[in-house]
């Protein structure tokens, strides 16, 4: 599915959720989603990620049956009209089995296959890929910060390599905007590059979340710009895939990244 070190990977945001920061029910109806998902892929995603829970600060909690009601009939949908893989963002087992059953290709768990233990071996069950992404409940760090992520990472990736998920299907996230204050965002940003210790593909997801909300003092819709630097800088850091809402800017902005730092 990916062939990294190449070029950047575009992972288009598509929820289906009526309070996401960003785009809460934008596209909560079955034919938006899919006409919206196929804007990002003629924008040039590779990858769509179809969230049915939103994870923003304060969210409220959606049950596995009420998320499964959501994603269910747009995944079934996008596997009859679209080409790309497909991810569903969730962190539990029973939205995860449904989706990988419909042929979705990826998971990406915001709690890295803690918050359920079912997870990694649901995963495993189907071969699929996962992105796993650092968490916490709360912003306290007992040792320095990108140690304890990583340190989260290694432990997470374990429990995935136990339960049978394959090495080369496994991604992994800083969580930015996760368990993180807007200096800790910003410190995990300028050190991205010490992820490329643990030698697998980084996805960045920064795109219109709140640092960039607070350093240009702007709405979700017009932190465009601020999302294109963290990818441009990820990019020269080592990120492998970048999750964005604004495809075609981010995707220009990408391929001159590539043009310059991969060659």
């Amino acid at each position: 599915m990916f062939e990294y070190g190449k070029k950047t990977y575009i992972m288009g945001i598509l929820n289906v959720t009526p309070d996401s920061f960003s785009d809460g029910g934008d596209f909560s109806e079955v034919e938006k989603a899919l006409k919206h998902a196929k804007e990002m892929i003629n924008d040039g995603a590779d990858i769509i990620d179809l969230g049915g829970e939103s994870t923003r600060p304060g969210h409220k909690y959606v049950d596995a049956n009420e998320e499964l009601k959501r994603v269910v009939p747009v995944i079934k949908k996008l596997k009859e009209e679209i080409n790309v893989p497909i991810s569903v963002d969730t962190y539990k087992s029973e939205v995860a089995e449904a989706s990988l059953a419909l042929g979705v290709e990826m998971i990406n768990d915001v709690w890295g296959l803690r918050r359920d233990k079912n997870m990694a071996s649901v995963i495993a069950k189907h071969d699929g890929y996962v992105c796993i992404m650092h968490n916490q409940d709360t912003t306290e760090y007992d040792k320095d910060i990108m140690e304890s992520i990583k340190e989260f990472l290694l432990e997470s990736i374990k429990i995935g390599l136990d339960a049978g998920i394959k090495k080369e299907k496994i991604m992994i996230d800083p969580g930015i905007g996760f368990g993180k204050t807007f200096e800790q965002n910003l410190e995990v940003l300028r050190r991205l590059s010490e992820l490329n210790d643990l030698g697998y593909p980084i996805l960045l997801g920064t795109s219109r979340k709140s640092v960039i909300g607070n350093v240009l003092n702007v709405e979700p819709k017009e932190r465009v710009e601020g999302t294109i630097a963290t990818t441009v800088l990820g990019i020269r850091d080592g990120v492998d895939v970048v999750r964005v809402h604004d495809i075609k800017e981010n995707i220009r902005a990408a391929k001159m990244a590539d043009a310059i730092y991969r060659g």
